[in-house]
């Protein structure tokens, strides 16, 4: 096959790119750069998308003695991720961007130019399997569960998956792929793992807003509507969080208080105990199928909400043009934008964005 490795500048997609080659494909490399602020070095930062990675993926390429390009995404990134991302926390939801340039960017933007020039499938380092099932191509989760991204690659359909290649999944480990690309001399083996969001590389995610948003001081409130407290900006807030709360008034049994809610539209932060975090249910409108949909419109599955989150046994069910989950047992601290996962074992069945949360937990002060 002819396969365009996408090559961040890591070790995972390094060794991987080098799999492929050693599968016998005909293998080009391509760095992608999704920003044009240009001259940014890793002294500080924690992305995957620098200078250095870029040059990075072209020693490892050259290495591989695969051809190399680099090719400018930087405007797809910033209307389909960075936009997205800015809006979905104006709305008073919390985005995942990993999931968006996923969706977007590698296996959208980049599948349809490698198709559109003749390559067969695009080749990642992500941590995942694909097997040929009774219906079709399934998306499973990796040997290696600690290094599992199956979560991440969820939003990937069916024609998708078809053009995919993830030489990784079958690894046992990720001590396993360094010690690979030690072994073929490869520069990246020790290089630590990107983190965070790549275009926040200082990990200032409420600074970073506030300058594209703006901050304005509004009421932290209880429950039950009264002013416990102020904040700099609801978009610097997330359900779930703790730290960072600016309260004035201490909860009646002197427990720590999470945030609940945000609510953009009055600039307000809705706290509670953490017992209110619990979520009975969950609910969206967009959701896609890894390949062919359940034959069902109500289903058992397993549902994970995080990346690194265990799976819960849940029951899902489709009904005007909704899909809605619930779990066996309570979510933990869901929050509007974030995404679910659904699994049949180690299948990955689709996902969908979180529109609608219910609360396990009465309501109470």
């Amino acid at each position: 096959m002819r396969i365009l490795a996408a090559m961040s500048g890591g070790v995972d997609s390094a060794v991987a790119a080098a799999r492929a080659v050693d599968a016998g494909h005909d293998v080009v490399g391509v760095h992608l750069a999704l920003s044009r602020a240009g001259g940014t070095l890793r002294a500080g930062s924690r992305g995957c998308c620098t200078v250095e990675d870029a040059l990075d993926a072209r020693r490892a390429a050259d290495r591989l003695g695969i051809p190399f390009y680099v090719w400018d995404f930087s405007e797809r990134f910033r209307d389909d991720v960075v936009a997205d991302f800015i809006a979905e926390y104006q709305a008073g939801r919390t985005p995942n961007p990993c999931m968006r340039c996923n969706e977007k960017i590698k296996f959208a933007a980049l599948l349809e130019r490698a198709l559109e020039l003749g390559f067969d499938a695009v080749c990642t380092g992500h941590y995942a399997t694909l097997v040929d099932g009774p219906d079709g191509l399934e998306l499973h989760r990796a040997s290696d569960a600690a290094k599992d991204q199956s979560y991440v690659l969820g939003v990937l359909t069916g024609e998708q998956l078809a053009h995919t290649y993830f030489p990784l999944g079958t690894t046992p480990s990720k001590a396993v792929v360094r010690a690979e690309a030690e072994a073929r001399g490869l520069s990246v083996a020790q290089k630590p793992d990107s983190h965070d969001i790549c275009f926040i590389p200082d990990g200032d995610t409420r600074g970073w807003l506030a300058e594209r948003v703006g901050a304005e001081k509004g009421d932290i409130l209880d429950r039950s509507g009264a002013v416990v407290g102020t904040h700099d900006g609801a978009h610097a807030f997330t359900v779930g969080q703790r730290r960072g709360l600016q309260l004035g008034m201490p909860a009646p049994d002197g427990k720590p208080r999470f945030v609940l809610e945000v609510r953009p539209v009055t600039n307000t932060v809705v706290v509670g105990p953490k017992e209110a975090l619990a979520t009975a249910q969950i609910a969206g409108e967009r959701f896609t199928w890894a390949g062919r949909p359940p034959a069902e419109t109500a289903f058992h599955c397993d549902v994970q909400i995080r990346a690194h989150s265990d799976p819960v046994p849940a029951r899902a069910e489709i009904s005007d043009g909704v899909l809605t989950v619930t779990p066996q047992s309570p979510f933990d601290g869901v929050a509007p934008g974030q995404t679910a996962v659904l699994y049949s074992g180690t299948r990955v069945l689709g996902q969908f964005t979180i529109d609608r949360t219910v609360s396990a937990a009465p309501v109470s002060v």
